[in-house]
């Protein structure tokens, strides 16, 4: 899908950044200029943990995801970043990828506005599927979103490429907004050589790169559970001793107090010091930490699931249906039956 993002509304012939947590990529404040933010987890429901960027941070450093953006821009000299739904920055800002008019555009903060405003287009637009964005400059970007279970929790973004070869009277218009803006380097030589110099795709090759990202981005959906459960960058010996704890009592029934005393610390400092460190909180991990070995006992066709509820420590058959389909995006059933067909 394809659409085109509306300019930006002006004020004085500057356009409005909506709010001041949105320009942080601006070189000016953009205090007083504030239409309220629209991209926020509250449009589709999202609850609040999935709405904590930590998780797609974890995602973003995983290795798996490191040596995917580097292998997809290795492959196609383009930029692609995770980033979070609720996101206020500039995804590409200060790849060695970017491009070099987008990083032109992202210093004043009329034209960091503009790009923003496509940002929430895309934002609006890909909460299903791709779904490509045109900007004011005639640049196109690219979404695909992340899910974990049935929940939305990023995209998948790349772009800053032509789909045409640019014209002197594309670059006209684009130099006459500019200078409506108050852009004092509107038509420059560095500029002009920047615009030209922007990447142009077909449209087989642009559906080629749309197809790798909704490709990862469905892998990386499948695996995000797992890699959230292993994270373990630089957290402290107590949250892995607990964690320790956890995989080798979690068929058994676990509550917070008994995991704080197992690792000598207090219920409340426990909870805020797990939370912050893993990005979850102490029952959703436990879940996690259960489904992901429910989904390798799903392989052994002779177990029923109701064996495999009970053995990973679910107490109920219609919790551990509801639990899997909430982190794994579909039943039991039909993940055993899908991997069954894979093999």
């Amino acid at each position: 899908m394809l659409t085109k993002a509306a300019p930006p509304s002006t004020n004085g012939g500057w356009p409005n950044c909506w709010s001041p947590r949105l320009c942080i990529n601006c070189s000016q404040s953009s205090k007083n200029r504030g239409v309220k933010p629209t991209l926020d987890c509250r449009l589709n429901g999202t609850k609040p943990m999935f709405a904590n960027r930590n998780f797609v941070d974890i995602l973003a450093h995983s290795k798996i995801y490191q040596d995917y953006e580097k292998a997809f821009t290795d492959a196609t000299g383009l930029p692609v970043s995770l980033r979070p739904v609720e996101s206020w920055q500039l995804p590409h800002r200060g790849k060695k990828s970017e491009n070099t008019f987008c990083a032109l555009m992202a210093q004043r903060s009329g034209t960091c506005a503009a790009c923003l405003r496509t940002q929430e287009e895309l934002s609006q637009n890909a909460r299903e599927e791709a779904h490509s964005v045109t900007c004011y400059a005639g640049l196109c970007d690219t979404a695909v979103p992340v899910r974990l279970g049935e929940n939305l929790v990023g995209f998948l973004q790349t772009g800053q490429i032509f789909k045409r070869k640019p014209t002197e009277a594309q670059y006209g218009r684009v130099t006459k907004q500019l200078m409506e803006w108050g852009h004092e380097a509107a038509d420059s030589p560095e500029l002009r050589e920047a615009y030209f110099s922007t990447r142009v795709l077909t449209r087989r090759q642009h559906e080629a790169v749309v197809t790798l990202l909704r490709i990862f981005a469905q892998h990386l959906s499948a695996v995000s559970n797992q890699v959230l459960v292993r994270q373990q960058n630089a957290e402290p010996p107590m949250i892995t001793r607990a964690k320790d704890f956890i995989g080798k009592n979690q068929g058994e029934a676990l509550s917070l107090g008994q995991v704080a005393k197992a690792v000598n610390t207090s219920t409340f400092y426990f909870c805020k010091m797990f939370k912050k460190a893993t990005g979850l909180n102490f029952t959703d991990y436990v879940s996690r930490t259960r489904i992901e070995k429910a989904k390798n006992l799903l392989l052994n066709p002779n177990l029923r699931v109701s064996e495999i509820a009970f053995e990973v420590g679910f107490q109920s058959l219609t919790h551990f249906n509801r639990v899997f389909k909430k982190i794994v995006g579909e039943s039991p059933t039909d993940y055993r039956g899908e991997v069954a067909s894979a093999a």
